[in-house]
């Protein structure tokens, strides 16, 4: 009776290391397991990371061509108008000198007209060197005209 309830033999002690070596071999998969998630985790993570490093540097590549975009155009903008301000001062110098001009011209007709209105011998007396020079001769008798010119 006692020998079949109460066996400590080899069998008893061969279950008890295959149940160990059962329960070694189930926390063996169960870390691998572990171990595998980790793994998954810490890559996934490390891709994440990687992808966010790439879209910020994309982000900042498309900022900084965005802003040089802006510069260009800016600097276009600069330009026409610096031309612009160069042609409205040419056009303005230009009308300066040809309204100078007309009234030079106007003048020396009135002048001209005065010569020929008052007695003749002497409007004008030229001498003739290396360049013609005019000198104007006025005299108490001789009418003065003067010509004031004012901008508007």
């Amino acid at each position: 009776m006692g020998s079949t309830c109460c066996k400590s033999g080899p069998d008893k002690d061969a279950l008890e290391k295959e149940k160990l070596k059962w329960l070694r071999e189930k926390r063996l998969r169960a870390r691998v397991k572990a171990a595998g998630k980790i793994q998954a985790w810490w890559r996934g993570t490390l891709v994440r990371r990687a992808l966010l490093v790439a879209a910020l540097t994309a982000w900042m590549i498309q900022i900084w061509w965005r802003t040089r975009l802006w510069r260009r155009v800016l600097k276009r903008r600069q330009d026409l108008l610096k031309i612009y301000v160069i042609q409205e001062e040419a056009a303005v110098k230009l009308q300066s000198w040809v309204r100078m001009w007309q009234c030079h011209r106007r003048y020396c007709h009135m002048c001209n007209a005065l010569c020929v209105l008052q007695v003749p011998g002497g409007c004008f007396a030229f001498q003739t060197h290396d360049v013609l020079q005019e000198q104007y001769e006025v005299t108490p008798s001789h009418p003065e005209f003067h010509i004031e010119i004012l901008s508007v």
